[in-house]
């Protein structure tokens, strides 16, 4: 059953706060790199219970007079048409839906930076397009011997080069599509320039996870590793921050990796380095948010369930290598928990077992599971949701919310005149039959108005489901996982 083990409201205003100090402690202006998704952050969602997706937009709104965004993208992506496998568009098509974003939460997006800019043909194509668009774009070069050759590094010849993005607000929030943007380098580069032009300016990082002051195992952070498997990112002790003030924090192993070189960067820019440790870097908040750790701990290990099973399918579908298993697994293992800790998983294998025929499970968010099966009508996923319609809305569960007659014509139409080849209704089609239906049914209504009620469900299907189902599911906020097998064996599946 859903409980809540996060504050919002107060993780919210001690992470403004923070920033604000952070600002003040470098004299005005800070260069803010912003890791991990500024929008529709689900993962935080699920493994803190309570925190808002939309927490750190809501976060930044808080200081949108202070603050400018500046979007980095690498030409090196914009060139292989990198695509982020989430929403399934391209990052330079990102860009523009950030700055959609930004500008609907009423942000100030002053500019985007092309970050390893070689004159590659598309990147160059694409900077002409966003100032079509009235977009300031300026251009960061690659530098030979980064990260290591700090003598060059920061010097006319390599920060040197880039081109200095002006700004006008104190705090500048660097955020991009995806990792390997170049963000942290765009951000020294800045802070560089400024101190050139002689202007004091900062830098931080804020990242939610993992969270720096939770234990190393703790499962809200060992979620964050699944979470991370094909990135090869590893929680570890902050050996920086131990040595200096005798604390153990926790940190991931590239932070920590790079140090020592942010470091003598810092030093060499600013005379001395600000910081002490990779932790003292950073500015999140999320762990003094938390306000029921079992809470989150239970909600962590199922999300850590949830990876196995979505990395197990990708490595069926050709998006993952058996290592990332391999990594979940082992995470598993730490946590102490099995695949069986997630209820809906034995109650679909049964349901499938004993019909023969795909079977799906789904847990409500008041602790109640209902099954579904394959008949010649519908899909197990879509006979699924309306049980579930059914059992929330108290109707009876042989009540038949879709008559046949509404079916067929249905199934007809997919077979006879748009080539398909299964008859039954997905999610949405039955859906939308149901919507028809709710006109005239008071019934079939009464099971709509308990849509909403879906959201927080958990879902397990005995097969990969077909990409109408998933992006449905994720519509309605279902938590989904599948069994790593598919319904046929044909080689080509859509």
């Amino acid at each position: 059953m859903y409980k809540t083990g996060f504050d919002n409201d107060k993780y919210l205003k001690m992470q403004s706060e923070r920033i604000k100090e952070r600002i003040g402690a470098f004299g005005g202006k800070l260069y803010l790199e912003f890791g991990g998704k500024l929008f529709d952050d689900y993962h935080a969602s699920r493994v803190l219970p309570g925190f808002k997706p939309d927490s750190k937009i809501k976060m930044l709104t808080q200081l949108k007079d202070e603050a400018e965004i500046v979007i980095v993208i690498s030409a090196q992506d914009i060139e292989k048409n990198k695509v982020r496998s989430d929403l399934g568009i391209t990052y330079d098509m990102d860009v523009l839906r950030l700055i959609d974003a930004f500008r609907g939460y009423g942000l100030y997006v002053g500019s985007v930076c092309l970050t390893h800019f070689a004159n590659q043909p598309s990147a160059i194509s694409y900077q002409k397009k966003l100032e079509s668009l009235g977009m300031k774009v300026y251009r960061h070069y690659p530098i030979e011997g980064y990260p290591s050759n700090i003598p060059y590094i920061v010097s006319d010849d390599g920060y040197g080069k880039n081109e200095y993005i002006e700004t006008t607000r104190s705090l500048i929030v660097i955020t991009a599509p995806g990792p390997g943007s170049g963000k942290m380098a765009t951000c020294l580069s800045q802070v560089y320039h400024e101190y050139k032009r002689g202007i004091k300016a900062g830098y931080a990082k804020y990242e939610t996870f993992p969270i720096w002051n939770l234990p190393l195992k703790h499962p809200v952070n060992l979620a964050y590793e699944a979470a991370t498997a094909d990135l090869n990112d590893v929680n570890m002790i902050d050996p920086f921050h131990l040595d200096a003030y005798g604390e153990t924090t926790v940190n991931y192993n590239r932070d920590v990796e790079i140090f020592p070189v942010l470091n003598a960067m810092f030093e060499k820019i600013m005379g001395e380095s600000p910081y002490k440790s990779p932790t003292d870097m950073g500015v999140n908040m999320a762990g003094f948010g938390i306000v029921d750790d079992e809470v989150c701990r239970e909600a962590s290990k199922q999300e850590i369930i949830r990876r196995y099973f979505n990395t197990r399918c990708q490595v069926i579908q050709g998006g993952a290598d058996m290592d990332q298993v391999y990594k979940i697994e082992l995470l598993m293992k730490q946590a102490g928990i099995t695949v069986d800790d997630r209820a809906v998983v034995s109650q679909a294998r049964v349901k499938a077992e004993t019909t023969g025929e795909p079977a799906a499970a789904m847990e409500l968010p008041d602790g109640r599971i209902v099954t579904g099966k394959t008949s010649s009508l519908l899909g197990a996923s879509s006979a699924l949701l309306l049980n579930a319609l059914k059992l929330l809305a108290g109707i009876d569960d042989d009540a038949e919310l879709i008559s046949p007659t509404t079916i067929e014509p249905i199934q007809d139409l997919k077979v006879n005149h748009l080539g398909n080849h299964n008859p039954r209704l997905h999610t949405d089609e039955v859906l939308i039959a149901l919507s028809i239906c709710a006109t005239t049914d008071d019934r079939a209504e009464l099971a709509m108005q308990q849509i909403q009620s879906l959201k927080g469900s958990e879902v397990h299907s005995s097969v990969i489901l077909s990409p109408v189902d998933v992006n449905v599911f994720r519509k309605l906020g279902v938590n989904l996982t599948c069994e790593p097998v598919y319904q046929t064996k044909k080689l080509y599946h859509r």
